[in-house]
C-alpha cells in the first residue's frame, strides 16, 4: 500500500455508513413499524423518520442537480449532523427509537432486535477499526 491508498477498511466504513447503515435501519423499522403495536410501533415509526431524513440528505444534493429539484432549507444543518464525528452520532441517534422499541410494549419479533444489535456492532466496529488502522 502506497502513501495515497486508503486502507481498505477506511474504504469499507465509509461505504457502510453512508449506503448501508440507514438503509438497514429504515428496513428493520418498517418492519417493525408495520407488525408492532402500541409505543413500540411509534418508536419505530420515529426510527424510520430520522433514517429517512438521513436517507435523503444523503442522496439530496445529487437529485437536487440532476433534476432540478429544490433543496430544503434544512439540508445544510442535517449534512453538517452527518459528516460531525464521522457521523457516527447522527446514526446512532437514529437507532435510538429503535433500540427503545425493543423493550416497549407491542414489540414483535426478537429477530428485528439481533440484527438491530449486530447493525450497530458493524458500524462501531468499523469506525474504531478504521480510527486505529
Amino acid at each position: 500500500m502506497s502513501f495515497f491508498e486508503p486502507s481498505p477498511l477506511l474504504v469499507a466504513f465509509i461505504l457502510f455508513k453512508s449506503f448501508v447503515y440507514l438503509e438497514v435501519l429504515a428496513l428493520l423499522a418498517l418492519v417493525r413499524g408495520l407488525f408492532a403495536r402500541g409505543p413500540s410501533r411509534h418508536a419505530a415509526l420515529l426510527s424510520l423518520g430520522l433514517a429517512g431524513v438521513g436517507i435523503y440528505a444523503s442522496f439530496a444534493p445529487t437529485l437536487a442537480a440532476s433534476q432540478g429539484l429544490p433543496a430544503l432549507p434544512l439540508l445544510p444543518a442535517i449534512s453538517r449532523l452527518l459528516t460531525w464525528q464521522q457521523g457516527l452520532p447522527a446514526l446512532l441517534l437514529a437507532s435510538v427509537p429503535l433500540a427503545l422499541s425493543a423493550g416497549l410494549p407491542g414489540r414483535r419479533f426478537r429477530a428485528i432486535d439481533i440484527l438491530h444489535i449486530l447493525l450497530i456492532a458493524a458500524l462501531v466496529g468499523l469506525g474504531l477499526a478504521a480510527r486505529f488502522v
